[in-house]
């Protein structure tokens, strides 16, 4: 991100597209407002103001009309297709909101810091998920055994080339997941806390990610043998999320008799029923959500009964 003398950041890719529209108009050349009519003659109609704020700098196109117009200037100028469209990209991240540990367990949070560290990513990281789809398949027992996720991230300061994801396991100390980087980028350390209750990896992008640029990535987490039987999952943000899915998937021969939802964040928790009323899975959906945890458990037989899984 580029910034002013006072500190102030300036919007990256401005300064960019309007230096690349300057020079393909002094290179034809051409006068803005020949550029005007010819695109008031394809219906285009942009003014000589708004064509001048977008040369300067001051301005740039947003919205449909604006970027019809932009692909006509391109074709006008003889420029490649997207040549200048391309270097629009987003000027801002939008709103952050607070940043913070998703739950209310300090011992868990030291063992986050720990994993960050050894790592070599720093804590909190610079990186949100604007949107993530978390998918949980229940095997036949009940118990969960395989998680797929996609998120949209994005970068809020600065560049980044790598994020951290973790298991955040509190309670039930396991074995190391298997974690497989799909798409987007892969994984490369990989850390294990000694408590058993966090495991995680640094999952390093295919390209680095420059503040507010976005990317989309994807991994999975499988259970080895010996992992403790679960019947529960989630998804925890560290900021807030524009929208978090949590979709769990059961064997058609282990429904559950009973599913809760869980909610945690900073300043609380709460516990409430889902009803299993249609096919074999639940999802869950929250819009503009964190930091906080998303979880749904479920079991068999009562639902105030004390049932280990098996």
């Amino acid at each position: 991100m580029e910034y002013t003398n006072g500190g102030v950041p300036r919007p990256p890719g401005r300064s960019a597209f309007a230096r690349a529209l300057r020079d393909a108009i002094n290179a034809r050349p051409v006068t803005l407002s020949w550029l005007q009519r010819q695109l008031k003659a394809r219906g285009n109609r942009v003014s000589m103001a708004t064509l001048s704020y977008w040369r300067s700098g001051s301005r740039r196109p947003e919205g449909a009309q604006s970027l019809a117009a932009l692909a006509d200037i391109e074709d006008l100028l003889g420029l490649e297709d997207a040549a200048l469209s391309r270097l629009l990209r987003p000027n801002r991240t939008g709103p952050l909101g607070v940043s913070g540990f998703p739950i209310d367990h300090r011992e868990i949070e030291q063992a986050v810091i720990d994993a960050y560290t050894a790592m070599g990513s720093p804590y909190p990281d610079t990186s949100r998920e604007l949107t993530t789809h978390s998918v949980t398949d229940v095997d036949e027992r009940g118990n969960v055994s395989f998680c797929s996720t996609r998120s949209i991230v994005q970068s809020t300061t600065g560049t980044i080339h790598a994020i951290p994801f973790l298991e955040i396991m509190p309670g039930l100390p396991s074995p190391a997941p298997i974690l497989r980087a799909v798409s987007g980028g892969r994984f490369t350390r990989h850390y294990s806390h000694p408590g058993g209750e966090v495991h995680g990896a640094l999952f390093e992008l295919d390209l680095p990610l420059e503040a507010p640029d976005t990317a989309m990535v994807e991994w999975s987490v499988e259970y080895p043998p010996g992992s403790p039987p679960s019947r529960d999952t989630g998804h925890a943000v560290g900021r807030q999320c524009r929208e978090l899915l949590v979709w769990t998937r059961f064997h058609p021969d282990a429904v559950p008799d009973w599913c809760e939802e869980v909610v945690e964040t900073p300043d609380g928790r709460s516990v409430s029923p889902v009803p299993l009323t249609r096919g074999t899975s639940v999802h869950q959906v929250r819009r503009a959500f964190g930091p906080g945890a998303l979880q749904l458990r479920w079991g068999y037989g009562p639902a105030d009964a004390e049932v280990q899984p098996g």
